[in-house]
C-alpha cells in the first residue's frame, strides 16, 4: 500500500496485518521515522519518501492500494493531487475527511473575538463534487468517530485554541471561558469539532497498470 500524507500512520497500521509492503510520503521527516519504527515493529517492510505530493509522486512506486488520511483540506489544488494518487493505484484510492473543515468549528470564536465571519466551507461534497467532475466515479459513505479526549489537559487545548485564533498568551483566560461555554469538558477535553465529528470516507477505482 501507499500512504499520502502518512504522518506517524494513523490510516495505514491497522492495514498492516493485509499488506506485503508500505511506502509512506509525508513532508515530515520525524513523522516518517515515528512510522518506520512502527511498521518494522510489526514484520512488514517499509520505505519512506519524504516530501511534498504530488511534486513527489515521479520517484514514488506505484500500490495496490493508496490511502490519503485527513489531508486533503490541507491541499491547494485537489486536481494534481489526486490524478497522482489515482495513477499510483493499481486497483483502489481511499480517502477520508471531516464531513466539514474541521476548523469552521472555530467561526463562532473567531467572530466573538475579532469580530471575523469566517466560511463555513470547504466540505466533504466540494471535494465528491470535483471527483466526480474529474470522470472518476468515487464512492462513499458517513459515518461517526467516537468521541475521545485528544488532549492531554484542558490546558493545552486552551493553548492550541489560542493560538489557531492568533491570540496572545494574556487572552488564555478568555479562551478558556470561551470553551466552556461551547461545551467542552476540561476533564475530557476534546478538539473542537474534530473527535466525533461525521466523517466521510471515499474511495475510486486505480489507473495503475504496474
Amino acid at each position: 500500500m501507499l500512504d499520502v500524507g502518512s504522518g506517524p500512520g494513523a490510516a495505514c497500521l491497522p492495514l498492516l496485518p493485509r499488506a506485503t509492503g508500505v511506502t509512506a510520503v509525508d513532508v515530515d521527516e520525524r513523522m516518517l521515522g515515528m512510522l518506520a519504527e512502527r511498521v518494522a515493529a510489526r514484520g512488514v517492510d517499509a520505505s519512506c519518501v519524504h516530501g511534498p505530493w504530488p511534486q513527489v509522486a515521479p520517484q514514488t512506486p506505484a500500490a495496490d492500494l493508496v490511502t490519503c488520511h485527513h489531508v486533503l483540506y490541507n491541499v491547494r489544488d485537489v486536481r494534481p493531487f489526486v490524478t497522482e494518487l489515482t495513477r499510483h493505484a493499481r486497483r483502489l484510492v481511499v480517502i477520508e475527511i471531516t464531513v466539514t473543515h474541521p476548523l469552521t468549528s472555530l467561526n463562532k470564536l473567531w467572530l466573538d473575538f475579532h469580530g471575523l465571519r469566517r466560511p463555513d466551507g470547504p466540505s466533504a461534497d466540494d471535494l465528491l463534487a470535483i471527483l466526480s467532475a474529474m470522470g472518476l466515479r468515487p464512492e462513499s459513505c458517513r459515518w461517526c468517530r467516537p468521541a475521545t479526549p485528544e488532549y492531554a489537559s484542558f490546558a493545552e487545548l486552551i493553548d492550541v485554541t489560542r493560538r489557531r485564533l492568533c491570540l496572545p498568551r494574556d487572552r488564555a483566560p478568555e479562551v478558556a471561558e470561551a470553551l466552556i461555554r461551547a461545551d467542552v469538558d476540561p476533564a475530557s477535553p476534546q478538539d473542537l469539532g474534530s473527535s466525533g465529528r461525521e466523517v466521510v470516507t471515499a474511495w475510486w477505482s486505480g489507473e495503475a497498470q504496474n
